[in-house]
């Protein structure tokens, strides 16, 4: 008896999900989560074998939730479910420590193969990127590292200075204090170990995943 936990913000895709892992050989227990703050919830509350992940759902932000996910619980295998399919992307997903990904694209049996696989503890990603994938790159992974000790609303801020917004519209945005922001800018700074708005631009372009959008970040 396996417990998975499909963690993503559409219901639809979830009952999809649902139905696929019906065909796997594997006795299955499914929990669902929509948001971040619920994953985590639900992670903590229960003994889950293998998280299904989708990276955009509200509060993970990119690749902050997988960072986040993986800095907490180190020992429970994830995959990524995502609507993106990029090697560049899959590349990044692996190197911070996901154990497979699976396009939204990828039919039922698919899933089933690739959730008994990881089961089994070995990585699954689609046959047409398996050789695509770049190997291990510890610069990305100490990156991701540091990116760990972030809280969500300094990833936030990171996001929004990433758009260009300055202090004053940060605020505007989150609904909070100019003085706050930039105490969050102030934590962030450290924690990342730089001092200038640039830095924290380019070290947030390398965990984007998509182009800027700023509804991504305020999930």
């Amino acid at each position: 008896m396996f417990t998975l936990l499909i963690a993503d913000d559409h219901p639809l895709y979830r009952d999809a999900l649902r139905f696929a892992l019906n065909l796997s050989e594997h006795q299955l227990t499914i929990l669902e989560a929509s948001d971040l703050t619920q994953t985590l919830d639900t992670i903590q509350k229960n003994e889950v074998d293998l998280l299904l992940l989708d990276l955009h759902m509200p509060g993970s932000n990119d690749l902050f939730g997988l960072i986040h996910i993986r800095k907490l619980y180190p020992e429970l295998p994830v995959a990524v479910v995502s609507g993106l399919e990029d090697k560049n992307i899959v590349s990044k997903v692996i190197n911070t420590g996901a154990m497979g990904f699976i396009p939204k694209t990828t039919g039922s049996e698919d899933i089933a193969n690739a959730v008994e696989t990881i089961l089994d503890g070995d990585t699954w990603v689609p046959k047409s990127l398996v050789n695509e994938i770049d190997e291990m790159d510890s610069e990305f992974a100490a990156l991701a590292d540091k990116v760990s000790s972030l809280t969500n609303a300094q990833y936030k801020v990171l996001c929004f200075m990433r758009d260009g917004l300055l202090n004053k519209q940060i605020g505007f945005e989150l609904d909070i204090a100019e003085a706050t922001v930039k105490a969050h800018v102030t934590a962030l700074f450290k924690k990342l170990g730089i001092n200038n708005r640039t830095q924290a631009v380019l070290i947030a372009s390398q965990l984007e995943l998509t182009p800027p959008s700023p509804e991504l970040c305020q999930k």
